[in-house]
């Protein structure tokens, strides 16, 4: 008989009890069949016992109290900006530069088309004309049919391109000083409304519980834990099987109030912070509550608050003040290590 004949028929003598096959059909079985069938078999065979002199791995050590965590939620209770940024320098330039622009592209204005001859509007208009050189009112000084006029970029200095100029001039066009009536009576001088100042009375005085201020910022709300406690955002610990979105919404209220029309933004947190409590739980006197700890879990949410104010009063978290701080603010207040913390989550503006 061949050799490999004689080997497949010893893997097959090897398989097991319940396999009923003949040799003829063994024999023309693929050869990595059978040595598959050989190491299942083999597996399945119990193992030889350990030698008397081997020795098991120990079990590995059981999680104790010393490693736990608390899990914590906290809430990062924002006021969003509620105007623009102030425009930069180049900035400006450019926007006054486009209106100067545009005059010089556009058709010449009708004046016959509004204001009939001889009328006090076309004796108006006149005037206004030979203060400005141009129909539009916020551009400055500028002719745009002059020989000039192709030199219609801001020189260093100019004072054209700043906002507040630019409304001072639109309100000083509007208000119509200087306007005759039909028989030469003076006609008075209409009221024009204002608009609202960027620098508010909370920002000229400091008041950093008031949200009226710093309105090209956002604001954030920190409480103080205690009277003599570190600075830190709204958090308590997780009640049962509550989640954090839940959790999150409680503190709000248990911290600042009923008083405000509040939003948590979404159920996934901006991050997290792990605060190591720095001795072990041996250290720890039974009636600490730390005492079994190893430190503190706190997850950020992100909420937003629409209207309203916080107020501490009767609070169920022990908080004893409150501040509403920009991102600045907050790294003068925070300790450094609670700020290296939220540094990277919070919003520059």
């Amino acid at each position: 008989m061949p050799r490999r004949q004689e080997i497949l028929l010893r893997l097959a003598s090897q398989t097991r009890p319940s396999t009923h096959l003949c040799k003829i059909c063994l024999l023309s079985l693929h050869p990595r069949r059978l040595a598959s069938t050989a190491t299942a078999s083999a597996l399945a065979s119990p193992s030889e016992p350990p030698p008397p002199n081997h020795v098991l791995p120990p079990n590995p050590p059981t999680t104790s109290l010393h490693t736990a965590y608390k899990v914590k939620a906290s809430i990062l209770l924002s006021r969003p900006p509620l105007l623009t940024r102030d425009l930069t320098p180049f900035e400006k330039s450019y926007f006054l530069y486009q209106k100067r622009l545009n005059e010089r592209l556009v058709m010449p204005f009708t004046r016959y088309f509004y204001y009939q001859k001889g009328t006090p509007g076309d004796v108006e208009w006149k005037r206004r004309i030979r203060e400005r050189l141009t129909p539009a009112r916020d551009i400055g000084v500028y002719n745009a049919y002059a020989k000039e006029g192709w030199n219609d970029e801001v020189l260093v200095g100019a004072k054209e391109s700043e906002p507040e100029v630019q409304v001072e001039a639109l309100l000083r066009d509007a208000e119509l000083e200087g306007l005759k009536g039909e028989e030469g009576e003076e006609v008075k001088k209409q009221e024009v409304e204002k608009p609202m100042p960027r620098v508010t009375e909370a920002d000229r005085v400091g008041d950093t519980k008031s949200l009226d201020r710093l309105l090209q910022r956002t604001l954030y709300l920190v409480v103080r834990e205690g009277e003599e406690g570190r600075w830190w955002f709204p958090n308590d610990l997780l009640v049962g099987k509550e989640s954090l979105h839940t959790a999150a919404e409680r503190i709000i209220v248990q911290a600042g109030g009923v008083n405000m029309n509040t939003w948590v933004v979404g159920n996934i947190p901006l991050g997290h912070h792990i605060h190591n409590y720095g001795v072990t739980a041996e250290n720890k006197k039974d009636d600490d509550p730390a005492a079994g700890m190893k430190g503190e879990k706190f997850f950020f949410m992100k909420g937003r608050i629409m209207a309203g104010q916080a107020n501490l009063t009767d609070n169920k978290l022990g908080l004893a003040d409150f501040q509403w701080l920009a991102k600045d603010e907050i790294q003068k207040t925070l300790i450094p290590r609670d700020w290296n913390a939220v540094k990277h989550i919070l919003a520059e503006r």
